[in-house]
């Protein structure tokens, strides 16, 4: 029988909890996770 990986399932879990948090951050700052994402895009304006 294989041996559980048990570094893979905690590191999902880490990913879940962080992603979740994260949620509840940009949930409380008043805006959705959607429109997180779109804010957080780089601007390429062209003026340097």
């Amino acid at each position: 029988m294989a041996k559980p990986n048990y570094t893979f399932e905690k590191r999902q879990k880490e990913l879940a909890k962080k992603k979740k948090k994260e949620e509840k951050r940009l949930k409380k700052l008043g805006q959705g996770p959607e429109e997180a994402h779109t804010e957080q895009a780089p601007s390429t304006d062209g003026d340097t």
